[in-house]
C-alpha cells in the first residue's frame, strides 16, 4: 500500500483513470467540504460498495464514475488517515492493489 502525496492528490485532475475516495461521513463533508475531484464514499461502506455484489451500472448511478477494477489506481482519503488506511487495506484483502 502506498500512501500518495500532496502533488499526487493535486494532479488528479489531469488523472480521470485514478479515482479520489472520501471515507468519511457526509456530515463531515458539510462541514469542511471535500477534493472536487473525490467521490463520497463512508468507511462503513466501503467493503459493499467494492464488492462483486455492487455492479459498475450501480457504481456509475451512484457516483458518476465506472466501478474501478482491481487493476485502477485508487486513493483514500480522511480527515486524520486512520479510515482512510483502514478502507485501504479492506480493499487490498478483496483483491484490489494499486
Amino acid at each position: 500500500m502506498k500512501v500518495a502525496t500532496y502533488e499526487e492528490v493535486k494532479d488528479l485532475c489531469n488523472h480521470p483513470e485514478k479515482l479520489l475516495i472520501d471515507v468519511r461521513e457526509p456530515h463531515e463533508l458539510l462541514e469542511t467540504g471535500c477534493i472536487p475531484t473525490s467521490i463520497n464514499i463512508p468507511l462503513g461502506q466501503v467493503q459493499t460498495t467494492f464488492s462483486d455484489d455492487t455492479s459498475d451500472e450501480d457504481f456509475r448511478k451512484r457516483f458518476g464514475r465506472h466501478k474501478p477494477s482491481r487493476d485502477d489506481e485508487v486513493i483514500f482519503m480522511c480527515k486524520v488517515g486512520i479510515r482512510s488506511e483502514k478502507a485501504a487495506q479492506a480493499v487490498t484483502q478483496m483483491g484490489f492493489h494499486k
